[in-house]
């Protein structure tokens, strides 16, 4: 025969008390259901952000592990790209790069260099070995990489300054002020720059510089700069004369503020006379058209004057 057990009944008593440990239930949950609600309030980020934080933590954790392991297996560079792959699996690799600071130069160069990372996880990317390839560009002065999470690079280019132009043999170079040379340009378009010229002329542009700031006045007017024999310069004007400055820096600074002096006096560019040579140290010569050298000589006496003697006549040595 078989037999039924029969469960006592539930009391009044225990079903009180279980629907007493369900309410208290119910009221923790919503405690910290609205706990949890203020605090996602007062947080700075969605719902879906926090999700992705947690997840990025997550995996995060994992790849530490990873880390851990693998050194202690003697594998760091194996854990330090796994981790890189983990990270770019979540969303941190490559997708963007924003060039700042371009103005002259061709910015397709620029993304040449950088669209080679794209990509590539952040972790991953040589910022370091990028900024040297963009600094091998002509224009570049300086540059500046760097990442911005989750997917972009950002490059900011300093460009340098165009200053002169170079006269070569067979074309026309923008050169910077140091004579860094920028690019090939036409001959039009060196227009309105100081033209230099010569033998080793790119390498004294600097020194060039420094000896054209002596005499402010006269700058804007130098049209043209030649570097003769590796020693001295020859400066052309504006108006097509042709002054010979003496070998040395402080010389030719010095004999540049002394032409600057005399022309305020007697208003030497634009005349009548086709050259000017301050070699000498105690005077300058004047070349000028055989017809007019008796009258500009008598005028050129003025110029002892101030400082100076002169003379028509005077061949470029």
């Amino acid at each position: 025969m078989s037999q039924t057990i029969r469960r006592k009944a539930t009391t009044a008593r225990k079903a009180a008390a279980a629907q007493g440990a369900q309410r208290k239930v119910r009221a923790a949950k919503a405690r910290t259901g609205s706990a949890m609600d203020m605090i996602m309030a007062w947080l700075p980020f969605s719902e879906s952000q926090l999700h992705r934080i947690f997840l990025v933590a997550i995996l995060g954790g994992a790849a530490a592990l990873v880390c851990v392991v693998a050194s202690f297996a003697g594998l760091p560079t194996l854990a330090g790209h796994q981790m890189a792959l983990v990270a770019g699996q979540t969303g941190f690799e490559v997708k963007r790069v924003e060039v700042r600071g371009v103005k002259n130069i061709n910015e397709l160069k620029v993304y040449e260099k950088a669209l080679a990372e794209r990509d590539r996880a952040m972790p991953l990317v040589d910022i370091e070995g990028l900024r040297q390839d963009l600094l091998g560009l002509s224009w570049v002065k300086d540059a500046r990489v760097s990442r911005q999470l989750p997917d972009t690079l950002v490059i900011d280019i300093v460009e340098r300054e165009p200053h002169a132009v170079l006269r070569k043999a067979d074309r026309f170079v923008l050169i910077d002020e140091t004579g860094h040379e920028l690019e090939a340009v036409s001959r039009k378009n060196a227009g309105g720059k100081l033209i230099v010229s010569g033998p080793g002329a790119g390498q004294q542009v600097i020194a060039l510089g420094k000896m054209l700031e002596a005499a402010p006045a006269m700058k804007p007017r130098v049209a043209e700069a030649e570097w003769i024999g590796n020693r001295r310069w020859n400066l052309t004007f504006q108006s097509g004369q042709v002054l010979a400055l003496p070998e040395g820096e402080s010389a030719s600074a010095s004999a540049l503020v002394t032409f600057a002096r005399l022309d305020g006096t007697n208003r030497l560019i634009g005349g009548k006379v086709t050259a000017f040579d301050m070699r000498a140290k105690d005077r300058i010569y004047l070349r000028v058209p055989e017809q007019d050298g008796q009258e500009l000589a008598l005028k050129a006496g003025a110029v002892p004057r101030t400082g100076a003697s002169a003379s028509s006549g005077g061949e470029e040595q």
